[in-house]
């Protein structure tokens, strides 16, 4: 199982949002490129980055600080925030990041989705900020009638590999995460399943790897000292 830690980004600065709002939001580092350079260096073989403004914004408010996180650091990395457009993910891909995240997309526009796929899919991951299953959109104030496991399927029939799953009531809460409903998508989905939101602990770690999980991405925890990154790795 890979470990990713996060490295949210808001206005140049590296930032963790409580349950994705832009109100409550704690400043960690001021500049993205030491925590990105700091997680490298305690082990991470992949980074997840997200690009807050992005999900708001079509600027790439951030571009500068995350062009020198791909320019410093070795291993690869993913990123989400705003990615919509085949121009957004040219421009990222053109800058050297892995993988680019779709999330909107694969909930309102599926017909662009397939359009992005055709080209993309090898470089795509799509993430689904949910509750109780059900997919929620624009900042996790709307949730739809969209079921993730739809959009597993549709992602299967576009080879789309990767499924990033955030339980929004348990972003940010370090509550654990919901081990049922990863369960339920590795035992259903023939997708890489990212566990994301409410890791808290070596023994939620520990859980999600006996699972058999592709990965799971740790933020609050990491920043807020509740887990050790190198411990994380050994345990």
């Amino acid at each position: 199982m890979i470990l990713f830690p996060a490295v949210d980004i808001q206005d140049n600065k590296c930032v963790r949002l409580t349950q994705g709002d832009f109100d409550k939001v704690k400043i960690y580092a001021n500049d993205p490129v030491e925590m990105a350079l700091r997680w490298e260096a305690e082990g991470a073989e992949y980074l997840h980055v997200v690009d807050l403004d992005g999900a708001r914004s079509v600027a790439l408010t951030n571009r500068a600080s995350i062009k020198k996180i791909v320019q410093k650091i070795k291993i690869p990395i993913q990123i989400g925030g705003g990615i919509r457009t085949a121009q957004r993910i040219e421009e990222w891909l053109e800058l050297g990041v892995t993988r680019v995240i779709l999330g909107t997309v694969a909930v309102e526009n599926q017909e662009l989705l397939k359009e992005l796929a055709a080209s993309y899919a090898k470089s795509m991951a799509i993430s689904v900020d949910a509750i109780e299953g059900k997919a929620a959109v624009r900042g996790w104030k709307d949730v739809t009638s969209v079921d993730v496991m739809d959009i597993c399927k549709l992602m299967a029939s576009l080879n789309i590999k990767t499924l990033i799953y955030t339980d929004i009531l348990r972003d940010g809460m370090l509550k654990g995460p919901n081990f049922e409903m990863y369960e339920k998508l590795n035992d259903n989905a023939s997708l890489q399943i990212i566990a994301s939101g409410g890791v808290s602990s070596m023994a939620d770690i520990q859980k999600l790897h006996s699972m058999n999980l592709y990965g799971a991405i740790i933020g609050k925890a990491l920043y807020d000292g509740k887990i050790s990154f190198e411990e994380a790795l050994k345990c």
